[in-house]
């Protein structure tokens, strides 16, 4: 055999080891990816992260206030009635 052919032979050999290494993987993070889905934590690289969404003091204020008037809106209506 000429060096050319052994050649091919072994890149064969590593292209067919580095696509079993590939499906190892790829196995490993189905798994991993099973077992983050039923706590709400999912981070995957291809789709959108979960991020820990932060209401600043205003916005905080502002709902209250908002929910505040709802009930006293609700009161003068049983009033009212």
């Amino acid at each position: 055999m000429t060096n050319i052919a052994k050649a091919l032979i072994r890149l064969r050999e590593e292209r067919r080891e580095a696509q079993h290494q590939v499906q190892k993987l790829g196995e490993a993070i189905s798994v991993l990816e099973k077992l983050t889905r039923g706590s709400g934590i999912t981070i995957h690289a291809s789709s959108s992260h979960r991020v820990k969404r932060v209401l600043s003091a205003a916005g905080r204020r502002r709902i209250s206030l908002a929910q505040k008037a709802r009930w006293a809106k609700l009161r003068q209506m049983k009033k009212a009635a």
